[in-house]
Parts: C-alpha cells; structure tokens; sequence
C-alpha cells in the first residue's frame, strides 16, 4: 500500500484518525463490511505492526486478509480524500486538548454534512466539539475494546449534535454487524460506563474491605450474574425474575453499598506504586510477557464464543436500522 493510495470498495470510505489498538480494530469492522479506509497516523515506525494487528482483528472476523489491501495509511490529516468520506472516527489518545486541536482541524478539512464521531470514552462530545462551526454533525461513537469483537456501539447525542447524525451513525453501525446503543444525554460515561463502573467501584470496594479477594470477585462475576446478562440485560433479567423481588433485594442491599465518589485506597496504592498491570509487569496479580499473551488469548476466545452465540440477537438489530 502506497502513502495515501487510493482503493477502490463496494459500501464506502470512511476516514480513521489515530491508529493505535482502537483505530486499527474499528478499520477492521469496516474493511470486514466492504468498505474502504483511510487511517491518518503519524507515527510512521509504528504502521507495520497496526498492519500486522489489522490482519490479525480481520482474521478473528472471518474477514479475507486480502481486505488490507483496501487500507490507506497516511501521516497527516491533510492527506486525507475527506471529498470521498462517508463517516470520519477520531481515535486519537484520551486527552481532551489533542482531540479539541483535531477537531479543531476536522471543522474545517471535513465537507459540511459529513458526520465526524469521536470514540472517546470519558470525554463528552460537547466539550471535544466546543468552539467548531459544525459541531452539529459531531457525535460519539464510542467503541469498546476490543471493538471488533465487542458488537454493542455507544451513539451519543451531544449538546449541539443534530439527531439526524445518530440515526445514520447508528444506522452505518448496524449495516456492518454492530449494535447501535443510543445515548440520548450527554453525560461523562455515557451509558455503558456509568452502569460498568457502578459495579467495579462496588467490586474494588468488597477488595478494601476484605469481603473477598481478587480472584473470587471476578469468580462471582463472571460465574453468576455475568454469565446470566449475556441472555438478558439487567432489566429484562430482573423483569423475567419478578420486579418485587428487585425492590425487596434493593431495600436490603442499597443501603450497605459504598457510595464512595473517589477511587478507592486499594486501586489508589497500586497506581501510586506503578503496579498497573501487565505493562508494567505487576498489578494484583505479577505478569510475564508469556502470562500476558495467555490471558489475552483466553479472553479473545471467550469473547469470539460470546459473539458467536449473540449472532441471532444481533441480526434483528441490523434488519431494524
């Protein structure tokens, strides 16, 4: 693939700013769908591997690997044929003021009506759009890692965004096998995260305070309630049980659940000590380069499996949108 070549697809262009594990798994749900991609990146030294980790998200789609060839890599934003985007996804690192600058850049570059979403995960949409001339066709698209094999896609209606831009950003996301959620309030977290962190602050709170240790709280999430979620939402699941039942447990139980609004002592130590993770070789647990790629390779298997068996539920939401 040349610099800024062109490739010729049958559904589309779309545009991707920034190319690290995010950038590259989201041009693979559109390679895998038949569209062309054009992916700004800077980092020249780094184009090889986000390849090497293209074919790799493609693979794990069922996707040709001859689907790269419809990828275009360039190093700026000027680059780019926005004349022939469709969408545009900005996935450039989580700080707010590098992504108000390409914004800032895309108010301009990206012909009026195009719709131009950032998958920021903490950030709002009005505050990355604040300042741009046409932040009504700005939204969040946000994306979950890893995005390719996680179908469900968060669609956020800002402040200023016109609705019209959801409903084709939600309605691009199902023509290529996802599940467009939409957010119909622009709040940090927006849905998924909100609900996500409510039960992590809850389950690093029962580490605290000694109720259970790290391997038993991710035992009872995942062998419980966890597994019973993937046939049915928390709604519906507490529905199906009896709400009475709900309002009881939730009388009994709320009040002793932690309402601390800052991160506990335990994830606050281990950060200050630089133990986070498997990148830094400690966490709770220690870590090998080896152990690494296990568990990773444990979890994609479990999440293939997963998709593999939600493929019936996500067929009738493309044949919605």
């Amino acid at each position: 693939m040349q610099d800024g070549a062109r490739n010729q697809g049958a559904q589309g262009q779309a545009a991707i700013i920034g190319f690290g594990l995010m950038g590259c798994d989201i041009a693979a749900i559109f390679l895998a769908g038949g569209w062309r991609v054009t992916a700004a990146e800077p980092d020249r030294a780094s184009w090889p591997a986000r390849l090497d980790r293209v074919a790799a998200s493609l693979a794990q789609l069922g996707a040709p690997a001859s689907r790269v060839e419809a990828l275009d890599l360039v190093a700026r934003l000027e680059d780019i044929g926005f004349a022939d985007c469709v969408v545009v996804i900005e996935a450039v690192p989580e700080r707010l003021a590098l992504k108000r600058e390409v914004f800032a850049s895309l108010d301009r570059l990206v012909p009026e009506g195009v719709p131009i979403a950032s998958n920021a995960s903490g950030f709002r949409i009005t505050d990355i759009a604040a300042g741009c001339a046409t932040a009504s066709r700005m939204a969040n698209l946000h994306f979950f890692l890893p995005a390719h094999l996680v179908p469900g896609v968060e669609v956020v209606q800002g402040e200023r965004t016109d609705p019209a831009i959801c409903e084709r950003l939600a309605a691009i996301m199902a023509s290529l096998g996802r599940v467009p959620i939409r957010v119909a309030r622009d709040v940090p977290g927006f849905l998924a995260n909100r609900i996500q962190h409510a039960m992590v602050r809850e389950a690093f709170n029962a580490i605290d305070e000694g109720l259970a240790t790290p391997e038993d709280v991710d035992r009872a999430v995942r062998f419980t309630f966890g597994m019973r979620l993937m046939g049915a939402g928390p709604i519906l699941q507490k529905e199906l049980a009896g709400l009475e039942t709900q309002l009881a447990a939730a009388a009994t139980i709320y009040p002793s659940l932690t309402t601390r609004d800052a991160p506990g002592p335990t994830l606050t130590r281990l950060v200050e000590e630089g133990k986070l993770g498997p990148k830094t070789g400690q966490g709770f647990w220690s870590w090998t380069p080896e152990s690494t790629a296990a568990a990773r390779a444990r979890y994609e298997t479990m999440l293939l499996a997963a998709l593999d068996l939600l493929r019936t539920e996500i067929a009738p939401e493309r044949t919605e949108s």
